[in-house]
């Protein structure tokens, strides 16, 4: 089998080698370069083929996000996934907007890791939940023309994607629409289950596509 070649760009050595440990687990993917800072990748990227950097933020020299501006104006179809301890929406907004493919807390698990790897690789945005229901609305609101709902909605399910496409968490949807914070995760996973949708951040880019109130 054929591994997704990674680059993987983190400048503590202990830190580098857990993710290294939890990126290369399901046998996929292969960490073939190591870099201390964002200079370092930016150096090394050309010398390797590489088909996606893993990108710490904070780093000495240079930091994550030059170095994905650098990365992206040189190379435009380089894939960069932010992992940072940052739950900061200024941050994930700045990298998606120079062009970042996800943006990822360092204290998700192996599993959800490993799965933003793979939407990244498959040319999906991998967004922690954590900052997708701020950030996704700022991105793509007024981007183009809404387009009619592909299936019926009830009147509690347009809610629902209206809310999640406001950039409202779960909490803030239930008090709003006076429901629990279980029925809301359950109406959530129904609606992306009926919707074809795989998480949050899809429904929250399909609520701002889509004319919900038609």
């Amino acid at each position: 089998m054929v591994k997704n070649r990674i680059l993987l760009a983190e400048d503590q050595a202990l830190v580098r080698q857990g993710l290294k440990m939890m990126i290369e687990y399901s046998g996929k993917n292969e960490v073939i370069v190591e870099a201390c800072n964002g200079k370092e990748a930016l150096e090394l990227y050309p010398k390797h083929i590489i088909d996606l950097i893993i990108m710490d933020i904070r780093m000495p020299e240079m930091n994550g996000l030059e170095a994905t501006q650098k990365l992206r104006q040189l190379y435009p179809k380089v894939k960069i996934l932010i992992l940072t301890t940052f739950a900061d929406d200024a941050y994930a907004i700045e990298a998606l907007k120079l062009g970042a493919v996800g943006y990822l807390l360092k204290d998700a698990d192996r599993e959800r890791l490993l799965y933003s790897i793979d939407k990244a690789l498959e040319g999906g945005m991998a967004l922690d939940e954590q900052v997708a229901a701020k950030v996704v609305p700022q991105l793509f609101r007024n981007k183009q023309e809404k387009k009619p709902l592909p299936i019926p909605l009830t009147e509690r399910e347009r809610s629902l994607v209206f809310l999640v496409g406001e950039g409202k968490s779960n909490q803030e949807i239930a008090d709003t629409l006076f429901l629990s914070l279980g029925t809301v995760k359950n109406l959530m996973s129904q609606l992306l289950t009926k919707l074809q949708l795989r998480d949050r951040t899809q429904l929250a880019i399909f609520a701002l596509k889509h004319d919900i109130e038609d």
